[in-house]
């Protein structure tokens, strides 16, 4: 059957159903013991709610390097496109750093994205109470920052053609194109528009307009798009070099960015360090149409895998967002939510958020999972659920 349209209106892919088919993607390093923790979450809060969560295995990265010599088979391509929802830990380690580009991780990663048309990245950077004090910055610059990046992921100078090394004159010559099509443009414009209209209706589009003239373009499609078809959402525009200090000089001005997909890459990464630990982001990559793919925003961290040392809290908020735009289940993801802070508020803490002094307990990946399940099994659960 074909995939279902995704309603930009919504961003939900699929209707509300009793059963929905999970493609779980557990990747490398710390991302087999991190998807194991969320799926005892998941087990606990599908019980409580009365739905089903079919959830299946696939490989990437790595671990399908080393297994199929492909870092993104077709037969994961195939499961993950017939699946309602795609669940992804990390991928990557120092294994696999001297490959080939065709045989590194992150090739299966751009594959994935390319191929099931996941064009938009959606990274909230959310300041949590009980974590103020992991931040670099202080507390006063911090303190309620919300900030949702919306990133264009298809497009750009990652995938901009030509490309290469070249020999010219009797020296290697590097070049990238840096491209972005209208239509691009336009559909990323219309899923920032509509995320900013459901939070506090200010968008700013970051670019480099005054140099690039893809920026150009970007600068006018976005204005036209969101004065048209987004007249409650307040937009405005930042040069990346600006909104690349302002984030650290004053990040409550910002409630949603959107931009292109190299400087979505490097602003969504300086956005999470606001939190002061990327153990705690999720994000959500979503298409057009069918399932997208929800992962947190850290790496596979290899020199820590299999000691049970891993921050499953990002993967657990991942799957939430999951919830949300995938599955049509907005109650359940908040269930998740507040399990997630409820065992931050008992001072349970994984060594990345662990302060000096703290008085808080540190847990491992196991344990920090059996704490947000358990968390669940004491939440009440709304009427309406």
């Amino acid at each position: 059957p074909a995939a279902p349209t995704r309603s930009i209106s919504s961003l939900n892919a699929v209707s509300k159903k009793d059963t929905y088919q999970i493609t779980l993607l557990p990747g490398d390093g710390i991302g087999p013991e991190i998807m194991s923790a969320c799926k005892e979450v998941l087990g606990t809060l599908t019980k409580k709610c009365g739905f089903e969560l079919e959830m299946t295995d696939a490989l990437i990265g790595g671990a399908a390097i080393d297994a199929k010599n492909d870092p993104f088979p077709d037969e994961s391509l195939e499961q993950c496109r017939n699946s309602d929802s795609v669940l992804l830990s990390c991928i990557g380690g120092y294994k696999w750093d001297s490959n080939p580009r065709e045989l590194r991780p992150e090739t299966g990663l751009l594959k994935m994205r390319k191929e099931m048309g996941l064009f938009a990245n959606l990274r909230p950077a959310k300041v949590l109470p009980q974590l103020i004090d992991a931040s670099t910055l202080k507390k006063e610059i911090v303190e309620g920052v919300d900030v949702m990046c919306v990133r264009e992921l298809t497009g750009d100078v990652y995938f901009g053609t030509p490309k290469g090394i070249d020999v010219v004159d009797g020296e290697r010559v590097g070049y990238n194109n840096m491209i972005y099509r209208e239509g691009e443009i336009e559909r990323i414009a219309r899923v920032a528009g509509d995320v900013a209209s459901k939070r506090g209706g200010k968008l700013c589009s970051v670019d480099k307009a005054n140099v690039l003239d893809v920026s150009q373009l970007w600068r006018d499609v976005v204005t036209d798009i969101i004065t048209k078809e987004f007249s409650d959402v307040e937009l405005s525009h930042m040069y990346v070099d600006n909104a690349a200090m302002q984030l650290i000089r004053w990040p409550k001005q910002f409630d949603t960015i959107v931009t292109g997909n190299i400087f979505g890459d490097i602003l969504s990464d300086e956005a999470s360090m606001l939190v002061g630990s990327l153990g705690m982001l999720p994000s959500a990559s979503i298409g057009e149409s069918g399932p997208g793919v929800f992962e947190p925003c850290h790496g596979s961290a290899p020199d820590i895998a299999g000691e049970d040392k891993a921050n499953p809290l990002a993967l657990i908020l991942s799957a939430a967002m999951m919830l949300t735009y995938d599955l049509d289940r907005a109650e359940e993801a908040a269930l998740l939510e507040t399990a997630v802070e409820a065992v931050l508020d008992e001072g349970l803490r994984t060594a990345d958020i662990k302060q000096e002094g703290d008085g808080c307990t540190l847990v491992g990946c196991i344990e920090m999972g059996q704490a947000v399940a358990a968390q669940l099994e004491k939440i009440e659960v709304p009427v309406q659920v």
